[in-house]
């Protein structure tokens, strides 16, 4: 045995000689990438908490951290989880939990091995942070869905092969009532990708049109009309997927500010110093929380408080790059590349700080804004009146756009 699992129990037993037994018909020094992510993959060691036949063994998340440490210290590889975070995080207990058995077993293995790549087609340039008032239209024709319209700031739809997609099948209904769900294959002639350029000077985001897009009507998610009960799963896990897991100490946001600190004396002043150790604690209870969501994301189960994990993240990416800024002075006008161009999500770029400024500013829009997660932490999770809301019992067709 090259590595043991920490917690020995009998279910720890068997999944030790499961995994040994991928290592010894795979070698990961000898068998290809992807060979050796499907035998994993088949062995049940991909997500040990999904059922079996997708990637699952029906165990106890807890297992999996044991499971991915040690695939790592027999040298095994990973599914670049960088460079399929939609499709891991979003798409797959999505897919999970609407799908029908045939849609999961096309779906959800090449999604976990990283050969097809996944994104969400959901913001509207019209819809702004009011995603129920999408217009996106779908109209069915025998047995596909005929669809227009418009969606912006969608990572990876450059490299993505599915998409997640929220269109309006019933303009003559209410806003919340008039939608539903579809995965979209993005090669489907009428898909046009085109690149937005951000403030960092990359391309990382993109805007996507359909013009008479042909959806199967096999590949819709939840019935006809059920789009946002869909589409709440989906951004629950997003929230706490953009929120961060647990983690390390020290890793994440603050961990750059806190090497920089101990890297510089000449930086050391008083209020910086007291600004490094509210961040800290920040993002020591930060780490803490997301170790507790992290679990209900892992069986399936996010609550709204993945909002508040998810407005804190963006609070504290926001705060430890300006500090960052403030403890290297002159040196932060320094800039690496403000070339454009497509980022690669294979790792954590290794940018300089200023990079890290501009980048954060998007932490409180992306995935639901700042102020769209304050509504929900107080109605859903405190328990407040909701904001007076007119719009929610007329038709969506009668709204003003």
């Amino acid at each position: 045995m090259r590595a043991s699992l920490r917690r020995m129990t009998d279910v720890a037993v068997d999944l030790a000689r499961r995994i040994e037994g991928v290592l010894t018909a795979h070698p990961p020094e000898t068998t290809d990438r992807l060979e050796f992510l499907r035998a994993r993959f088949a062995a049940g060691l991909a997500w040990v908490h999904y059922p079996e036949g997708l990637g699952g063994l029906g165990l106890d998340a807890r297992y999996q951290p044991d499971v991915d440490a040690v695939f790592a210290a027999a040298g095994a590889p990973d599914n670049r989880p960088h460079g399929n975070v939609i499709g891991l995080g979003m798409a797959a207990p999505t897919v999970l939990r609407y799908a029908t058995p045939e849609q999961q077993q096309r779906w959800i293995p090449p999604l976990w091995t990283g050969e097809e790549i996944w994104c969400q087609l959901f913001s509207e340039p019209g819809a702004g942070s009011d995603l129920a008032a999408a217009g996106a239209s779908a109209r069915r024709d025998g047995d596909a869905w005929v669809v227009n319209g418009q969606k912006v700031w969608t990572s990876l739809a450059h490299d993505a092969r599915w998409a997640l997609l929220l269109v309006r099948t019933g303009p003559t209904l209410p806003k919340h009532q008039g939608l539903s769900y579809f995965v979209l294959d993005l090669t489907t002639p009428g898909v046009d990708v085109r690149s937005l350029r951000q403030l960092t000077g990359e391309a990382e985001f993109n805007e996507v049109f359909l013009d008479d897009v042909r959806v199967p009507d096999e590949n819709r998610l939840g019935e006809i009309g059920e789009g946002w009960k869909v589409t709440q799963a989906t951004l629950m896990n997003e929230r706490v997927a953009i929120g961060g897991g647990a983690g390390t100490r020290e890793s994440g946001p603050i961990g750059d500010v806190v090497r920089l600190w101990r890297e510089s004396p000449q930086a050391r002043r008083p209020e910086n110093f007291d600004a490094l150790l509210r961040l800290w604690t920040d993002a020591e209870a930060l780490r803490l929380t997301g170790a507790r969501l992290g679990q209900q994301l892992e069986v399936g189960a996010p609550g709204p408080e993945g909002s508040g994990l998810k407005l804190a993240f963006a609070e504290l990416a926001q705060a430890a790059a300006s500090l960052q800024l403030d403890l290297l002075g002159s040196e932060a006008l320094r800039y690496d590349d403000w070339s454009l161009r497509r980022p690669d999500f294979s790792s954590p770029p290794d940018r300089v700080a200023g990079y890290w400024y501009l980048r954060n500013r998007a932490n409180s829009i992306e995935g639901g804004t700042s102020e769209i997660m304050r509504n929900i932490i107080s109605e859903r999770v405190l328990g407040l009146p909701s904001e007076p809301r007119v719009d929610t019992d007329i038709p969506w067709k009668d709204l003003p756009k």
